[in-house]
């Protein structure tokens, strides 16, 4: 709960009691004590009221501060509270009872009781609220001491924490200046190393191109002379292969030639065919008697077939070797 709310509950409580009191107040005993009085003393009617009124004001008042602070007044605040209660009741409910009537008792018994149970039920109230502010504020008490130690531990950790990323900090950079130190006398070692490495590929590579164009030239004549023999055996070959080539034609073509010369005799010498020869057979004798230069009559003789089918072929014979004349003269003028 919140102190608006404690707040709240406090005045709904002093409000409710005092509205008693005001109550009890108003519905005063002043009839009976005029009735009481002696003759001449009827004024003094309303002090007695008043005085019991005041005894109920100042045991509720007192109370309530008491309660607010956390003290506790003894026995005598008890005392007094109880017998302003019960002469508050007895006050009102006396001219009732007097009289007997019952239900004035009861009417003018409500108010005193009521003051009396919320006096003690106000009491209650308020040392139950001031223990809770008491226990809300010792945690609130706590809870700050407890954020101030958490906060002031941040504040420690955090400084121990900077100066430790300041420490850190500086031997990185200690370690980083004697890192780029070792880097420069590294790097000045390697640059040395790479000049003299430099001169050294500069030196080997004059050295190798000269041996290289040395080697070039000598290769190169070598590679010359090899070509210009290596042309001379190839001419040789080629001339030696083309006189071959000539003398294995012409060899070729003499013996196709003694062949055909051979088989058209044969053909020729047959005589005239007793029985029509084959197909196959036909051919060649006709193909020997075109070349031959024979009659077709002779030829047709010779093969046993007709004139007319002889003279076809006589015709083959001449369209072929007409073709053939034709080729030889296209190759010649190509």
């Amino acid at each position: 709960m919140s102190g608006v709310q404690i707040r709240s509950a406090e005045r709904a409580l002093s409000v409710g009691t005092w509205l008693i009191v005001g109550g009890a107040m108003l519905f005063s005993v002043t009839p009976l004590m005029e009735r009481h009085s002696p003759t001449g003393w009827e004024w003094t009617a309303p002090i007695l009221p008043l005085v019991v009124d005041a005894a109920v004001v100042i045991v509720v008042r007192l109370d309530s501060v008491l309660a607010a602070l956390g003290g506790d007044g003894g026995r005598w605040p008890i005392a007094l509270r109880w017998m302003t209660g019960a002469m508050t009741l007895a006050l009102n409910i006396a001219d009732s009872a007097l009289k007997k009537d019952l239900v004035g008792v009861a009417v003018h018994s409500v108010a005193p009781l009521l003051l009396i149970v919320t006096a003690e039920t106000g009491l209650a109230y308020r040392r139950a609220i001031t223990a809770a502010r008491t226990a809300r504020e010792t945690q609130q008490i706590a809870t700050r001491a407890e954020r101030e130690r958490a906060a002031e531990e941040r504040r420690e950790a955090a400084e121990r924490r900077r100066r430790e990323e300041r420490e850190h900090a500086a031997q990185l950079a200690r370690e980083q200046r004697e890192h780029e130190a070792l880097l420069a006398r590294e790097q000045t070692v390697r640059e040395e190393a790479a000049r003299r490495e430099e001169r050294e590929r500069a030196e080997a590579k004059e050295r190798a191109e000269r041996e290289a164009r040395e080697r070039g030239e000598r290769e190169r004549e070598q590679r010359e002379r090899e070509r210009e023999r290596a042309e001379r055996e190839a001419a040789q070959r080629r001339e030696l292969e083309v006189r071959e080539r000539e003398a294995r034609e012409r060899r070729e073509r003499e013996r196709e030639q003694e062949r055909v010369e051979r088989e058209r005799q044969a053909l020729l010498s047959a005589g005239p065919a007793d029985v029509k020869q084959g197909e196959e057979q036909a051919r060649a004798t006709v193909r020997a008697a075109f070349d031959a230069g024979l009659p077709i009559r002779q030829a047709a003789e010779l093969c046993g077939w007709s004139v007319g089918w002889v003279t076809a072929r006589y015709q083959e014979h001449r369209d072929t070797t007409a073709g053939a004349s034709a080729l030889d003269l296209e190759g010649a003028s190509a």
